[in-house]
């Protein structure tokens, strides 16, 4: 009982109580073991950053807002707000964060005003009615996964070991990255790099962060994967390059789940280096110093129109065939130069110089000297 009535008045001689809501001026600590449970909106304009015990936010039928010009940090928190607690300034755990009602809202046209977790902060509870929505940050050294989403699906971004050591931050958008509503300009999904085939235009991530990191991406029914692929290991993670200002391939290093459910990770990447990042696909992969495009789309966008094959010029002494699905040759040619569109000109082929139907088919590359090299490419249009 002693407990309770030196913290109630140490509140009388820091805070002023408006209407609605609780507005610190001075200087608040929560000492070890204390409570406090806020029901009404905080506002802080003072000292309120050295606490131990548990701040719990409730409200039942409504929402609650936290805001004034310093970060409130709390040692264990909780969250039970049954429509949404909003920042309006940041706000730190140091121990542990624990959903158990309603999401976190942050502006996002202002990333900086987030849910921090410092010191690698775990927390719990999180779901697709659970989470933040908009920016949340890690400061720590172990690996991290942002309980972050949008349009209530949790959608998680996971970065690894020591990528946080100066701050990383996170948030999900489910958004077409080509109309953003939160960024100035655009992100073409057809201006990219001459490796990728195509850009997810239904959803992307933005991560801030000055260290290198493997990162990894979610995906659910609704992100669409099979208008990229129907093979996941031709998916990649791609992000605009500040620089280049075009999408870049980040690779796949794993991937796993199916085209509805999964994740993918990415080779090193530093993700202050792109604006965004999202799902992508690059149908090659590398044989010895050449690096074949197995998608083949030649309907006038400039994007993969023919069969390339990066390096071939190195090798004039070269022939290549394609094959259909029957095993029927429907293309041959010495001293391959990048130059097949998908038309037909095999000897077996009724209607020569046609275009091919979309599907797979089967090339053989035959160099002087080399073990032949062969494989399945697709056919779109």
């Amino acid at each position: 009982m002693d407990r309770i009535i030196f913290i109630f008045l140490c509140f009388l001689t820091q805070i002023t109580i408006a209407q609605q809501a609780f507005h610190n001026f001075g200087n608040i600590q929560i000492h070890d073991q204390g409570q406090i449970g806020f029901h009404t909106d905080l506002i802080n304009d003072g000292e309120f950053d050295q606490n131990a015990g548990i701040t719990g936010f409730y409200n039942y039928v409504g929402n609650l807002t936290v805001s004034g010009n310093n970060r409130p940090v709390f040692y264990d928190m909780k969250i039970d707000v049954a429509d949404d607690l909003f920042l309006e300034i940041a706000v730190g755990v140091t121990n542990f964060q624990e959903f158990i009602n309603g999401r976190v809202q942050t502006p996002r046209d202002r990333k900086q005003v987030s849910l921090d977790y410092i010191n690698d902060t775990p927390y719990l509870g999180e779901n697709d009615d659970r989470y933040v929505d908009g920016y949340s940050s890690i400061t720590g050294i172990l690996d991290f996964t942002f309980p972050i989403g949008d349009d209530f699906r949790l959608r998680p971004m996971r970065i690894e070991t020591q990528a946080a050591t100066n701050t990383a931050r996170g948030a999900y958008f489910f958004e077409n990255p080509n109309f953003p509503n939160f960024f100035p300009g655009r992100f073409d999904t057809k201006n990219h790099s001459s490796v990728l085939f195509g850009v997810s235009s239904f959803e992307f991530w933005d991560l801030d962060g000055d260290t290198e990191t493997l990162v990894t991406l979610t995906w659910d029914d609704n992100s669409n994967i099979p208008t990229l692929v129907d093979d996941l290991k031709n998916l990649r993670v791609v992000g605009w390059d500040k620089n280049l200002e075009q999408w870049v391939n980040l690779g796949n290093s794993s991937v796993s789940g199916d085209l509805n459910t999964g994740e993918i990770t990415s080779e090193l990447m530093l993700p202050d280096d792109y604006t965004i990042i999202t799902f992508g696909t690059s149908d090659t992969f590398l044989d010895g110093d050449l690096q074949i495009f197995t998608a083949v789309s030649p309907n006038g966008d400039g994007y993969n129109d023919t069969f390339i094959i990066q390096g071939i010029a190195q090798y004039p002494d070269n022939e290549l065939f394609v094959y259909n699905r029957w095993g029927v040759e429907v293309y041959n040619k010495k001293g391959y130069d990048n130059s097949w569109g998908g038309v037909s000109d095999g000897r077996a082929t009724i209607a020569k110089n046609e275009g091919l139907p979309v599907g797979t088919y089967y090339y053989v590359l035959k160099i002087d000297g080399q073990k032949d090299r062969a494989g399945y490419l697709y056919l779109n249009k």
